[in-house]
């Protein structure tokens, strides 16, 4: 716990800024979390001996978050190409099972690149003169995720009887996931109150609900680790794991997010 919080103390700091500063510098940050996740993910495939394509992956990945940034094509532009090389390169290698290795390769792709690629979307969800105002919202929902994952784990160590989903993550309980889902509505709630004060109650209320959602994206991975026969996605982070293990939450909470902004929220 002790590296957990020394480890904590470091990194955030590096995410308020980028996420404040946006532009440029949040991209280069969420670039480097896709890159490195996309990286995991591939020794997830690994582990199940499939040999995945990394060049075209990585290439394709690092295209689709740009692009979030710089909406320079429509991503059925960059998939289309993708999908079309990949398969041409995958007729030439003869590793294994080619339908193991193409799966491997694109679901590392959706997974990881469009996930990640909503974030920076999100970042950008406010332009001009209120372009901070999704800086503040990113800091708004990474705290909601935090509180929510904090408060499920400890209200699952008090409480926690029931399993939520033993085959995938034996110690999470649904004790545990009502203590975070009520922890994230309280926590959006607050940033309410305080820093996205442009946001209407509802809308609030609202985003807390979908922050709930993280537990959902923690499970999935606990459910790719576990088939890949794995603890922590990597050792990269002193006391969080990987990449994947740290922002697993936010990739699910994202996109969910970005789609309620997008349809129900004005600028």
């Amino acid at each position: 716990m002790a590296i957990r919080i020394i480890v904590s103390l470091v990194a955030i700091p590096v995410i308020l800024f980028a996420a404040i500063a946006g532009k440029g510098y949040f991209l280069a940050f969420t670039l480097l979390l896709a890159i490195i996740g996309y990286g995991e993910f591939l020794e997830f495939a690994r582990k199940k001996s499939s040999f995945s394509l990394a060049v075209s992956g990585y290439a394709t990945v690092i295209a689709i978050v740009a692009n979030a940034y710089f909406h320079a094509v429509d991503y059925y532009v960059i998939i289309l190409i993708s999908l079309m090389l990949t398969m041409l390169v995958e007729l030439f290698r003869n590793k294994n099972s080619a339908i193991n290795n193409l799966g491997a390769t694109f679901l590392g792709i959706l997974y990881v690149g469009i996930l990640f690629s909503a974030l920076v979307e999100l970042r950008q969800f406010y332009s001009d003169m209120q372009y901070e105002r999704g800086g503040y919202l990113i800091i708004a929902i990474l705290a909601t995720i935090w509180i929510c994952d904090s408060a499920a784990y400890f209200g699952g160590i008090s409480l926690g009887k029931h399993k939520l989903f033993p085959r995938v993550s034996p110690k999470k309980s649904w004790e545990g996931a009502v203590f975070g889902f009520c922890f994230a509505i309280f926590a959006m709630v607050i940033a309410h109150n305080t820093i996205v004060t442009f946001l209407s109650s509802w809308d609030a209320i609202i985003i807390g609900i979908i922050g709930t959602v993280g537990q959902m994206g923690d499970l999935v991975e606990s459910l790719l680790k576990r088939d890949a026969g794995i603890k922590d996605s990597s050792h990269l982070i002193p006391g969080h794991g990987g990449m994947l293990d740290r922002f697993d939450s936010l990739m699910f909470v994202a996109p969910v997010v970005l789609l309620y902004m997008k349809f129900f929220v004005s600028k």
